[in-house]
């Protein structure tokens, strides 16, 4: 099995894959209900990060290249074998770049959501802050109910994974800036507090390969209330390796 990547719903004869990267606390099952809205040419794999549910006997990664360095290697055989689409949200849109920059045979796609290009990241320090302030962080972005953020044995079990995958974020240096040959999408909530509509269009610096924004309504979690309308716009991504729809 390869510990990195999760398939849902394997198909029998895919003509591109999904691969999608989960955002900062967050791990594979975020996109599990995904694959019921694809076609069956569109394979859907999801990154599960180190220290989290099957790998939580692992030790947390703590840095970008180490982070974008392993999971490029565990993806390098789907790249192999056919078109490969890359999705990543928030901190998944930053390691599903730098992914994208070390495959040797490069995605057909990459898609970036909830995330400033990387020349225009901001500056910010939440992974050296107490544990009250970085819980506070997972409520004011939404995309976890309340349920959730008020049961202490999850926060606990939370915390540890959410201050790593902040400082892999927040001690993120990016490169200096290189044009991928293939299209970047990128995909923002209209009333998303963390990236503006030029930071995400600073993504088309990025790319000789054309570049597409799309903003659909909601706020940094858009994803999950428009579940269905970002799966669609990520079939018609794919649409050049298979044709039809779902």
């Amino acid at each position: 099995m390869n510990d990195w990547l999760r398939a849902y719903a394997p198909r029998h004869a895919p003509r591109v894959r999904l691969v999608c990267f989960p955002h900062a606390g967050g791990n594979a099952s975020f996109y599990h209900s995904w694959h019921a809205h694809l076609p069956e040419h569109v394979e859907l794999h999801a990154v599960q990060y180190p220290g989290r549910h099957d790998r939580v006997s692992e030790p947390l990664v703590r840095r970008m290249d180490e982070m974008a360095d392993r999971a490029a290697k565990a993806i390098a055989p789907l790249a192999r074998r056919g078109p490969v689409v890359l999705f990543g949200h928030s901190l998944g849109a930053s390691v599903a770049h730098e992914v994208a920059r070390r495959l040797a045979v490069r995605p057909a796609a990459l898609v970036v959501s909830g995330r400033p290009a990387p020349d225009r990241l901001r500056d910010t320090a939440v992974h050296l802050a107490d544990d009250d302030t970085l819980w506070a962080e997972m409520g004011r972005l939404g995309g976890t109910e309340q349920e959730a953020l008020d049961h202490p044995v999850l926060r606990e079990l939370t915390l540890p994974i959410l201050r790593a995958d902040y400082e892999v974020a927040e001690t993120y240096q990016p490169p200096a800036r290189e044009r991928l040959p293939a299209p970047i999408m990128a995909f923002i909530g209209d009333r998303d507090v963390e990236v503006s509509e030029d930071e995400a269009r600073a993504w088309s610096e990025y790319t000789r390969g054309g570049f597409r924004l799309a903003v659909f309504p909601g706020g940094h979690f858009y994803l999950v209330p428009r579940e269905r309308d970002v799966v669609a716009a990520l079939v018609r991504t794919c649409a050049p390796w298979g044709g039809d729809g779902p």
